[in-house]
């Protein structure tokens, strides 16, 4: 029995030592995995820049795997093509420079332009503007100043609505762009083209728009008489950029204000403009009179006479011309008074003075 049992007992320390050996030799795998992590910071970190640009590789060598040859090439050259579509015609800089254009645009002057047909805008010359209107009907006139202020508020509308769809539709090919299917840029590819011409049709019809341009009337301005004394015409809607205040020089004093302005990327010119202030929270009946309009032909203006430690609403226009018909935005800028001096005792005299003293020495 003892002879039959010692030779168990050597097997199995023998299976013994084979599981302790096999045991170390995965620890010892599983621990130098462990101290490549440790050692390579960047495999483990899931979002640092080579974690992904091994995820991306992966990726794609996946989907080459799953693909053909020539699918895959079909695949890759329509990425690029929705990529530079995204990164040229329809970029996030671009977007944020019509952003910026709509912006200006709302706080634009509309006028009326009438000029001759054989003249092109911007070209007329003064001396032929009033002529031109003795021979306008003053009740057709009103009411083409309201079809001008009526076109510039659906223009600016119609701006608003059609860079919203190119955002969205930016928004909407950068996730087809991101995500890993490859099925759109295959099967589906013809919707992405159709997608990509809709898009590029919104594109050309915002552009077109930002452009003030002819007003579409129906009626004549001149009248069957007066007809054949003045050329044929043609009404133009144009667009001046706003007056905007200085924010750093416009200041105010104890009782007075130093206001300065400026046309919005525009030279300094030769303009009439209308500035007005008033007292915020007025406490008294006299100080409600605290308002003024003042016509002003220069970019400064100081403000005399206000009350210390107040606060005064300024704005800045210009003089609204017989041809205006929108103008949506005025700016605004709220400033307040410095205290009054505080007038304390005169200061004493003092008396002459005399040599210095000296100590002997």
């Amino acid at each position: 029995m003892a002879t039959r049992g010692t030779p168990r007992r050597k097997a199995g320390h023998a299976g013994s030592a084979h599981s302790r050996q096999h045991c170390s030799a995965r620890c010892t795998t599983k621990d130098s995995e462990l101290a490549g992590d440790r050692l390579d910071p960047d495999r483990m970190k899931l979002d640092s820049p080579q974690c992904l640009l091994d995820q991306e590789e992966a990726g794609e060598a996946g989907d080459r795997q799953l693909l053909e040859p020539e699918t895959w090439r079909t695949y890759a050259e329509r990425r690029i093509a929705l990529r530079k579509f995204l990164t040229a015609d329809l970029s996030p800089q671009l977007l944020k420079r019509h952003h910026a254009h709509v912006e200006l645009l709302r706080k634009c002057s509309y006028y009326i332009e009438i000029l001759p047909k054989h003249l092109a805008l911007g070209d007329q010359n003064p001396r032929v503007l009033p002529t031109t209107f003795q021979f306008i009907e003053p009740q057709k006139f009103q009411r083409m100043k309201k079809v001008g202020a009526t076109q510039a508020k659906i223009q600016l509308l119609l701006l608003g609505e059609l860079l919203e769809q190119l955002g969205h539709g930016h928004s909407e090919l950068d996730a087809l762009l991101e995500s890993p299917d490859p099925q759109p840029f295959l099967a589906g590819w013809g919707l992405v083209e159709q997608r990509l011409a809709d898009l590029s049709a919104v594109m050309e019809s915002f552009l077109a728009t930002m452009v003030p341009g002819r007003l579409h009337i129906k009626h004549r301005l001149v009248s069957d008489i007066n007809a054949t004394k003045i050329p044929n015409l043609q009404v133009t809607l144009s667009a001046k950029t706003p007056v905007t205040f200085d924010r750093k020089e416009s200041v105010a004093h104890e009782d007075w204000a130093s206001l300065r302005w400026s046309v919005t990327l525009q030279p300094a010119a030769p303009e009439q403009f209308e500035l007005r202030y008033k007292l915020l929270d007025p406490q008294t009946q006299q100080e409600r009179v605290q308002y003024s309009i003042i016509p002003v032909a220069a970019y400064a203006f100081d403000v005399p006479n206000l009350l210390p430690n107040r606060s005064y609403e300024f704005t800045i226009k210009r003089v609204e011309g017989y041809t205006l018909v929108y103008e949506p935005w005025l700016d605004s800028l709220t400033l307040q008074t410095g205290p009054r001096a505080v007038e304390g005792p005169a200061p004493r005299r003092l008396g002459k003075l005399g040599p210095a003293l000296t100590t002997p020495s």
